[in-house]
């Protein structure tokens, strides 16, 4: 009882000091004049700061950030938004991070893909050093692994997909789970994967874990060779009808994945993370215009997706992940058709919430931007 009675003031007192010098910071936040001091002290704001720059492949590079004391912590598989400024712009995009869910730390440990034209990704490959602050968000997502865990585990990454199911193998390590786990991994030759060693030496320290490299530029070596098939499935899973399958890649390993997974009846059992945006439908001409009702601005329609088709009239929406992942872009359709390029699905109800990243119009469209 003495203890609520001597801390209630004090936190009153602190909130109210708080509340008086965020007033004085008005129309700005007070993170805002923090961090033209140093940037790691705020009060509302989850920053993190680079501790450690590795570049284990030719186009990735390993961030070690040091989150801000706001920082919640994550489960293997989910991701966070990582914002720079570049050129006085602030950018986001959107990584998971690769370290195991109860790092002790408390570091995040993130692998970037230089990707051809990614801005944020070829700016981090770079130009990232220790020292560099980065905005962070909390994480989020539901590509998670369940509790209790499964007997059995197949993971299937490509790429710089393997960060979300390497934390998802870094976690179940940690926790040394018993099950059956077998971790595929398709690259374009044996250079251009990302934490092979450890790869190696988590699966010959651990009986219940397996390996396989499968190449889809190199002839010899690995395990596997050539893209995603039934035949690769029945090679390294034959028991997969009786496992939960984790999946993160590029479009077309994601894509043979859900087919074979279609095919064979058992999608229910495949659990999947995006990491590439979606490509705008090109079949047939776009046609009507896309109004941005609050900005008073209307423009033909491209055919881009509506994020862009609104950067292109000079507007500033929000935005996070430009995969549909994140839902920062979240808008009001006030009329019109969109069609979600991700799923294929198309929405003609008036007042209705889509994202802007993964959609594109169907004629007229108005937005409440």
């Amino acid at each position: 009882m003495s203890v609520a009675h001597t801390s209630r003031p004090a936190e009153g007192r602190r909130f109210s000091l708080l509340s008086l010098f965020e007033a004085m910071a008005t129309p700005h936040q007070l993170d805002r004049y923090l961090e033209l001091v140093t940037p790691m002290v705020t009060v509302r704001d989850l920053r993190a700061e680079v501790v450690q720059v590795r570049r284990s492949t030719a186009d990735t590079v390993t961030l070690t950030l040091r989150p801000t004391r706001q920082w919640r912590g994550f489960r293997a598989g989910q991701f966070v938004q990582v914002g720079v400024v570049i050129d006085g712009v602030r950018h986001t995009r959107c990584y998971s991070p690769a370290n195991a869910q109860a790092s002790t730390d408390g570091h995040v440990e993130l692998t970037v893909k230089a990707h051809p034209g990614g801005l944020v990704s070829q700016y981090l490959h770079a130009h990232a050093s220790p020292g560099l602050v980065l905005d962070l968000s909390q994480a989020a997502g539901e590509f998670t692994l369940p509790s209790p865990r499964p007997r059995r585990l197949l993971l299937v990454s490509g790429g710089s997909g393997i960060t979300p199911v390497l934390s998802m193998l870094r976690t179940l390590v940690d926790e040394q789970h018993v099950g059956s786990i077998t971790f595929l991994h398709y690259a374009y030759t044996e250079k251009d994967v990302a934490y092979l060693d450890e790869l190696r030496e988590l699966a010959e320290a651990h009986t219940n874990v397996s390996l396989v490299l499968a190449y889809t530029d190199q002839d010899a070596g690995g395990h596997l060779h050539g893209f995603f098939g039934q035949e690769h499935l029945d090679a390294v899973a034959p028991w997969y009808a009786d496992a939960e399958t984790y999946l993160c890649g590029p479009p077309g390993l994601m894509r043979g994945v859900r087919e074979v997974y279609r095919d064979l009846g058992i999608e229910d059992r495949l659990h999947t993370e995006e990491f590439a945006p979606a490509a705008a439908p090109v079949d047939g001409e776009a046609g009507g215009e896309v109004t941005f009702a609050a900005s008073g601005v209307t423009a033909d329609n491209s055919g881009a997706t509506l994020l862009e088709q609104a950067e292109a009239a000079g507007l500033h929406p929000e935005y996070g992940c430009r995969m549909g992942i994140c839902f920062s872009c979240t808008t009001t359709k006030k009329s019109g058709c969109t069609k979600n390029v991700r799923t294929g699905d198309t929405d003609a109800d008036p007042d209705k919430a889509i994202q802007l990243c993964v959609s594109v119009p169907v004629g007229d469209v108005a937005l409440d931007i």
